[in-house]
C-alpha cells in the first residue's frame, strides 16, 4: 500500500518534532519508517479499527499516516477525553489496539481504566470504505463517531492544496491536538502534499494545556523559534495572540498564512489582525465534509466571511436559511445508515452568501432562542457585538421562553471590574432592539471548557450546560 498523496522530496525533512518532541524525518525515512509500522498491523484483526493517541510528536503523525497508507480504518483518541468519552469510544468501535508513543499496544495499557481483558470485539458496522472514525464531542450527550473514507480526506487536501500552493509554505507549526480532524487534515496532509515540513512539537511547548488552557506568550515564543510559515488556530487562541502581540512583533514575521476556525471569529478581532499585520483567513468546515469547506485566501478576501467554497464543493441555503453542501460526499456515522454519494448535507448553519459567492455564518439553527414574546433571535447576534467590546474571552446569551435574554460572561482578564462589563453591555444594548437587549448577566468564574463540561474539544460553548448552571444566578444589566 501507499499514500494517497505524493510527499515531494524538495526538502530535506518533511517532519520534525522540534526542540523536544523527538527525531527529524526525511520524505525516504518518513516512508521507511511508515512501512516499519505497517508490518505491525499484519497481525491485527483487518475489520477492527486501531487507535491513534499521545500528544502531538512525529510518532502520532506516522502512526495515522501508516494506518491511512494501508487502508487500514484509523480511530484518532482525543487526549483530553473523559473517562466516559473514552469507554463510549472504545464500545462504539471496538477497538483493541492503539498506537501510543510509536508502539502498537492494548487499548487498556493507556487507559487503565478500561478492562485489562476485553471480550471478543465485534467489528462495528461501518458505512463502506470508511478509514477514519472522528469523534465529536458534540454539544450535548457522548460524542458521535463521522465516519470518513480516503477520497473524502483527500478531496478536502486536494481542494485546498489547489487554494494554498500559490503561497509557497515550506513550514507549518501545528498548534492544534493532532486528533482535531481540521489539524489532521489541513495542518498535515496537505503541508506534506506541497512539499513543505510539518513541525509537531509536544502541545505544551507551543503554550496549549489540555484543551483550553492557552499560554500566548509561549505560543509566540514557538511561531518565532521554529520561523512558522502557516499555523491553524482557533478563534479563543487568536484573539488571545493579536491582544498581546504587539504591531510588527518580529514572531510573527515569517507567517504567510494564518488559518482560523472552528467557530465564530469576532470582527473586532480579525480587524485587529490586519492592524498588527497579522495574515488571517477564516474558513468553515464540519466533520461530516472532511473539515474545510470554504476559506478565505490572499486572492479572494473579504472580511466578515468564511471565504468561498473550495474547488469542488457547491454551497447553497435551504428556504430557512440554512446552509447545505455538496460534493465531498457523505460516508455517515458510526453505526447509522449513510446517505447517497451526492445528497446535500445540511450543516445545521444558519447563514448568507453575498453576490460575489462569499459565505457568511449567522448561527446555529437550533441555538434560535424563542422569548416568550414570540420574537425569534439568533444568540450569536449579540454575542457577536459582545465579544466586540474587547474585554471578553468567552459569552453565552441565553433566554428561549424567557420574556428577556440574559448573558453568561467570561472576561479576558482577572483586573477587569464589573463597572467595565456592565458599560459594555449597556453599550451593546444601545445597537439592539429591545427584544435582542441583555437585561441580565453573570460573570462566569472560569473559562468554559471541555474540562468541565461547559465547551466542546473545537471550543464552542455547550449552551445547555451553560443555562442549567447559571440562568438562576444571572444579575440585572445596569
Amino acid at each position: 500500500m501507499s499514500l494517497p498523496f505524493v510527499i515531494p522530496a524538495q526538502n530535506s525533512v518533511a517532519l520534525s518534532g522540534g526542540a523536544g518532541g523527538g527525531a527529524e524525518f526525511t520524505p525516504a525515512a518518513l516512508v521507511e519508517r511508515l512501512a516499519e509500522l505497517e508490518n505491525l498491523l499484519v497481525a491485527l484483526d483487518p475489520a477492527l479499527p486501531v487507535g491513534v493517541v499521545g500528544d502531538n510528536s512525529p510518532a502520532w503523525l506516522l502512526a495515522d499516516l501508516a494506518l491511512l497508507s494501508a487502508g487500514r480504518c484509523a480511530v484518532p483518541i482525543p487526549a483530553f477525553f473523559s473517562p466516559d468519552q473514552v469507554r463510549h469510544l472504545v464500545s462504539e468501535t471496538g477497538i483493541q489496539f492503539v498506537f501510543f508513543n510509536g508502539c502498537l499496544v492494548p487499548v487498556a495499557q493507556v487507559f487503565p481504566y478500561l478492562p485489562s481483558a476485553p471480550v471478543a470485539a465485534v467489528p462495528p458496522l461501518l458505512p463502506l470504505g470508511t478509514q477514519k472514525i472522528t469523534f465529536t464531542s458534540g454539544t450535548t450527550g457522548n460524542p458521535k463517531g463521522v465516519c470518513l473514507t480516503t477520497e473524502q480526506q483527500m478531496a478536502t487536501v486536494n481542494g485546498l492544496a489547489k487554494v494554498l500552493g500559490e503561497l509557497g509554505v515550506t513550514r507549518h507549526l501545528s498548534l492544534l491536538p493532532l486528533a482535531v480532524l481540521l489539524e489532521n487534515i489541513a495542518g498535515i496532509y496537505v503541508p506534506l502534499s506541497l512539499g513543505a515540513q510539518c513541525i509537531v512539537p509536544p502541545l505544551a511547548e507551543v503554550g496549549l494545556s489540555g484543551s483550553s488552557s492557552f499560554d500566548v506568550e509561549r505560543c509566540l515564543d514557538a511561531i518565532g523559534r521554529y520561523q512558522a510559515e502557516s499555523i491553524i488556530l482557533l478563534p479563543q487562541m487568536l484573539q488571545a495572540i493579536v491582544w498581546q502581540a504587539k504591531p510588527a512583533d518580529s514572531r510573527l514575521a515569517s507567517l504567510k498564512f494564518v488559518a482560523v476556525g472552528g467557530g465564530t471569529t469576532p470582527l473586532a478581532v480579525l480587524k485587529r489582525a490586519e492592524q498588527i499585520g497579522l495574515p488571517v483567513f477564516e474558513g468553515y468546515g464540519l466533520s461530516e465534509c472532511a473539515s474545510v469547506v470554504s476559506l478565505n485566501s490572499p486572492s479572494a478576501k473579504r472580511l466578515g466571511s468564511v471565504g468561498k467554497p473550495l474547488p469542488g464543493v457547491a454551497v447553497r441555503l435551504a428556504a430557512d436559511g440554512e446552509i447545505e453542501v455538496k460534493g465531498r460526499g457523505y460516508a455517515g456515522l458510526l453505526g447509522e445508515p449513510a446517505l447517497p454519494t451526492q445528497s446535500w448535507i445540511s450543516t445545521g448553519d444558519l447563514g448568507a452568501i453575498d453576490q460575489d459567492g462569499f459565505l457568511r455564518i449567522a448561527g446555529r439553527k437550533k441555538n434560535v432562542l424563542i422569548t416568550s414574546f414570540g420574537r425569534n433571535v439568533s444568540p450569536e447576534w449579540p454575542e457577536g457585538l459582545l465579544m466586540e467590546s474587547g474585554l471578553l474571552a468567552q459569552v453565552v446569551v441565553m433566554g428561549d421562553g424567557e420574556a428577556a435574554l440574559s448573558a453568561v460572561l467570561v472576561p479576558n482578564s482577572p483586573k477587569l471590574e464589573a463597572q467595565q462589563l456592565a458599560a459594555a453591555v449597556a453599550e451593546v444594548n444601545a445597537h439592539l432592539p429591545d427584544y435582542a437587549q441583555i437585561a441580565r448577566w453573570v460573570i462566569s468564574p472560569e473559562p468554559f471548557s471541555p474540562a468541565n463540561g461547559l465547551a466542546t474539544v473545537n471550543g464552542r460553548p455547550r449552551r445547555e450546560a451553560i443555562t442549567q448552571r447559571f440562568s438562576e444566578s444571572c444579575q440585572p444589566a445596569a
